[in-house]
């Protein structure tokens, strides 16, 4: 079998088409296997922090992508019995950033942003129902093979990115594990235009609400509301799902109102997991394939673009640039060490703090986020965290 001069990469979404977009910026032919017949239209992902924000802008995708979406300049944490607790502007980070906020923008409008933008480069092919199902390696090549009705095919390639998801097809192939656990908690999110603005006094565009009992994420995106709440591990996904259900939590948050409308409901269960390796040979893993974790923070869709971006500047310095081997192995130590180490925390520990069920532990979060919002040095660590530029120091830091 000939052996096409490409990059393989496994996934059209925000991680796999940064990736190749990365790629195909340094003159490397890539090829991109997409399991749908087109690209997703699913919201999921929808937060953009300042760090990505950045590289996106590097790659020209940035402006586009904030044209249509919603800026954020502010968050905020509050419970319900104190109210705000804590309120922080990205302002204090903005010597660090050309983009000192949050951006609001549902995933599949940068997944289209780039393909519009590579879609005509000879060193771009994208190529639609094509789920990788199989990997097979050697000491030069990559083969993978195919369902979707074309199980018989295979293709060899010189590298391979996995960046087909959690249920990666890729790191099955490899036999990496999947390390980690899964919350007994599934996740509902109910979208809704209701204007929280009008009834919610000095409430943000991203505000985090604690109780012990329901606790509840506002999160407004270009025409409506996201509003997430955490389901019982004893209550039933149709129960979850039904409509009284959305209602009566809706009014939780606005007691007053009888009626809202739901344009829809997403649920899902939540993972807290870190694939052992992100390196095998010649292919490797990014994204939900590499690492999931709760969405609170909004930190699994940037960590997976910031993956891309390390991975795909060291597969350059190789390819193009005459690099060792080894530096590929920098990869897997700093993108797998960050993620345990702040991704994995920060929202392990974001969903303990809003579920505080305690006294003390909601008086801990209280004063915490009372201090780091007062104090301008620790609202420029806190935020320096939050936006993953601690993250990225990190990762430079490990070598």
């Amino acid at each position: 079998m000939s052996v096409e001069e490409r990059v393989f990469i496994a996934g059209a979404g925000p991680v796999g088409m940064v990736a190749a977009a990365n790629l195909v910026r340094y003159g490397i032919p890539v090829t991109v296997f997409e399991a749908g017949a087109k690209l997703s239209g699913e919201s999921r992902a929808s937060t953009f922090h300042p760090s990505t924000l950045d590289m996106l802008d590097d790659l020209g995708f940035a402006k586009p992508l904030i044209e249509t979406g919603l800026v954020a300049p502010r968050f905020q944490y509050r419970t319900r019995q104190d109210g705000i607790i804590g309120a922080f502007d990205f302002a204090a980070i903005a010597d660090a950033t050309r983009h000192p906020y949050r951006l609001q923008n549902e995933q599949f409008k940068l997944t289209r942003i780039i393909l519009d933008k590579l879609k005509d480069n000879p060193n771009f092919k994208i190529e639609f129902g094509k789920e990788v199902a199989g990997v097979e390696q050697d000491s030069d090549s990559v083969t993978v093979s195919f369902a979707n009705g074309a199980a018989a095919e295979t293709r060899s390639g010189r590298w391979l990115i996995g960046a087909d998801g959690a249920s990666s097809a890729i790191r099955h192939g490899l036999n990496i594990e999947f390390e980690g656990f899964t919350w007994p908690e599934r996740f509902l999110v109910v979208s809704t235009p209701f204007d929280f603005y009008s009834v919610i006094p000095g409430l943000d565009s991203v505000s985090y609400v604690a109780d012990p009992e329901q606790w509840y994420f506002l999160l407004q995106i270009p025409g409506m509301w996201r509003v997430m709440f955490p389901i019982a591990a004893d209550m039933s996904d149709e129960a979850a799902m039904a409509p009284d259900y959305a209602q009566a939590s809706l009014r939780r948050v606005v007691p007053e109102v009888a009626n809202f409308e739901v344009l829809h409901t997403t649920l899902y269960r939540v993972h807290q997991r870190v694939a052992k390796t992100y390196r095998n040979g010649r292919a490797f893993l990014a994204g939900d394939a590499a690492h999931i974790n709760n969405p609170l923070g909004g930190m699994g869709m940037n960590g997976g673009i910031h993956d891309a971006i390390n991975l795909t500047e060291r597969l350059a310095m190789v390819v193009k640039g005459g690099a060792p081997d080894e530096e590929l192995d920098r990869y897997d130590r700093q993108r797998r060490q960050v993620t345990v180490e702040y991704v994995q925390s920060q929202t392990i520990k974001n969903k303990q703090n809003l579920e505080a069920r305690t006294e003390e532990d909601r008086v801990r979060f209280r004063d915490e986020m009372q201090r780091a919002s007062e104090d301008p040095v620790l609202a420029r660590q806190y935020l320096m965290r939050v936006s993953m530029f601690a993250s990225l120091k990190r990762a430079a830091e490990l070598g």
